[in-house]
């Protein structure tokens, strides 16, 4: 969830996931319908970034604008959008759904590339340790805690907010939980390293609350930038909601399999 950058790791880390070593059961289909519902909305109502206009005119109507929920922010408050246009702060019914139109929308390229690299390569896994109808409805209360960490850290923002970032920030959170000694190939620069998910995921976290901190200190609008504590919300969420949502034999099955590719007997510790 950004106003300016997509879910990825803090600028100038150069780090990008590729993949994991766990093995998977079920074809992901939950993962690739958000998937394809966000690139549908990316090429076909937000014109692919390409008219200004039509961006704009999404971020604005279909964006989350903290200010405009909490009603902190004045009506008839114009945000530039660049280009000339400007958000106006509104009191449109629309505004109640924002929390979960905003997650399909994006500003750029890279933001939308960003969060589908990071969904695909965590993604799976955690669907097939709960299910796609788990799966769907989880990434979902993910986002809506991501949307609701947001604003209460932000609560007068006029700024609209979009992106995937906040959900997927649970998938990831999940993860740590459910598999954090599989091994995600990390590209750094020309090398790819495998490290542990715990490391990789922990690492991540950590580097989104350092960046909050600030935020939080002013309780005011993010106006540039990450809107970094729904990355926080959103992972914290998935920590603590992973067991309600998991499956425990989907889950024992992942746990077998690959103590099994790596030699490991049952009772050695996962």
């Amino acid at each position: 969830m950004s106003s300016a950058r997509a879910l990825h790791w803090q600028k100038g880390d150069g780090m990008i996931p590729l993949g994991d070593d766990l093995p998977t059961f079920q074809t992901p289909w939950a993962m690739y319908l958000i998937l394809a519902a966000t690139w549908f909305v990316w090429l076909f109502v937000q014109d692919a970034g390409i008219n200004p206009v039509a961006l704009a005119t999404s971020v604005c109507n279909l964006g989350l604008v903290p200010g405009e929920l909490t009603h902190r922010a004045p009506l008839g408050l114009a945000v530039p959008l660049g280009n000339g246009l400007a958000c106006v702060v509104d009191n449109y019914a629309i505004n109640y759904l924002t929390p979960i139109t905003s997650m399909f929308l994006h500003g750029s390229w890279e933001h939308i590339l960003g969060n589908s690299i990071f969904l695909w390569v965590f993604g799976n896994n955690v669907e097939d340790s709960m299910g796609h109808g788990r799966f769907f409805v989880f990434y979902f209360v993910c986002g809506l805690a991501a949307a609701a960490t947001y604003i209460v850290t932000a609560p007068g923002s006029p700024v609209p907010t979009i992106g995937a970032s906040g959900a997927i920030s649970g998938v990831l959170g999940a993860y740590l939980v459910l598999d954090p000694r599989a091994r995600v190939n990390m590209f750094f620069f020309i090398f790819i390293l495998p490290i542990r998910a715990w490391l990789v995921l922990i690492w991540w976290f950590l580097w989104q609350l350092i960046a909050a901190l600030p935020q939080l200190s002013s309780m005011q609008a993010v106006t540039s930038g990450v809107a970094v504590w729904a990355h926080v919300g959103g992972f914290i969420a998935g920590v603590l909601l992973i067991k309600l949502f998991e499956n425990r034999m989907l889950v024992r099955e992942h746990r077998e399999a690959w103590l099994e590719r790596y030699g490991f007997q049952r009772h050695d510790r996962y």
